[in-house]
């Protein structure tokens, strides 16, 4: 018998850093905590990691980006650097014409 898969939750970085202080300031089992919260021990650990890591920052998006937003993110880099190059061979140029000026 072929299992669905479950889809993934999704916890709002609130429910996060609060899980990790529950774990933290409480005196029971992580494990225990875990279940109490609906999520597993690891990911509990996993959540601390990221907590002591990055601090309040942690949790701002929502995993690996979409791959249209990678695919515009490459664009934009691109086309920035193209624009980059173009502006230092202007720089170059006005200082050039500006020395046949004088």
């Amino acid at each position: 018998m072929i299992r669905k898969r479950q889809p993934y939750k999704q916890y709002t970085k609130e429910f996060k850093i609060e899980a990790v202080r529950m774990m933290e300031k409480s005196e029971r089992p992580s494990s225990e905590v875990a279940m109490k919260l609906g999520i597993r021990r690891n990911q509990l650990y996993k959540w601390k990691e990221q907590l002591a890591e990055k601090g309040e920052s942690a949790f701002t998006g929502r995993g690996r980006p979409r791959k249209e937003c990678q695919s515009e993110t490459s664009r934009l880099k691109q086309e920035n650097k193209r624009l980059r190059e173009e502006n230092e061979i202007l720089k170059k140029a006005a200082v050039f014409f500006a020395k046949e000026l004088d």
